[in-house]
């Protein structure tokens, strides 16, 4: 069904001559008003008049939270962190990116001191991490790895081909043999994206 832009709750649809009222919305004095943030759907009926209904749109309303495990990509690395775009909430793509941040300290659960942000992720892998705080003006949410199961799942090698892991440390290119360190995930099936 065609989908409109946006509707504010209270927002006047039409006269209720034109359309009677379907879910997320309600009648008042010969009007047709949404009850509810969302969508503009028309529906056509087959007696009489169109129904129009207002859907909230769900992807919209949803934001990475504490504790949960995303999937995101790298865009850039240095000393003290990782900075990344999250593209999906568990299995569900995100319409709007958001940034974070993976902090050297997050990387591993051990060790912390010894951590190099530069041998646990390169620009362009795609990493799962948790959330551990909600971000800022800048929707900049801090990120860990500081689990068996987080951490790359997908890199490339300079060659462009996709790496395999072979320690919780190293990744290999099937094609040159080159290993590459890395913060390998020791990935569970329903965690991943491809």
């Amino acid at each position: 069904p065609p989908v409109s832009a946006a509707r504010l709750a209270g927002e006047r649809l039409c006269s209720s001559g034109e359309a009677s009222g379907g879910s997320g919305t309600y009648t008042r004095h010969g009007f047709v008003y949404a009850s509810l943030a969302g969508c503009l759907r028309r529906s056509g009926a087959e007696s009489g008049l169109p129904v129009v209904s207002v859907v909230r749109d769900a992807e919209a309303q949803l934001l990475p939270d504490v504790g949960a495990v995303v999937t995101c990509k790298v865009c850039s690395i240095n000393s003290r962190f990782a900075k990344v775009h999250i593209l999906y909430i568990g299995s569900t793509p995100l319409k709007s990116t958001f940034r974070g941040t993976i902090r050297r300290e997050d990387i591993r659960a051990t060790e912390k001191d010894k951590v190099e942000v530069y041998k646990s992720f390169r620009p362009g892998d795609i990493v799962l991490a948790k959330v551990i705080s909600l971000g800022d003006a800048q929707s900049n949410y801090l990120l860990s790895t500081a689990e068996n199961e987080l951490g790359v799942v997908v890199a490339r090698s300079e060659a462009g081909v996709q790496m395999v892991p072979i320690s919780w440390c190293e990744m290999q290119c099937p094609r040159t043999h080159t290993k590459d360190f890395r913060k390998v995930a020791r990935v569970q099936p329903q965690f991943l994206q491809t």
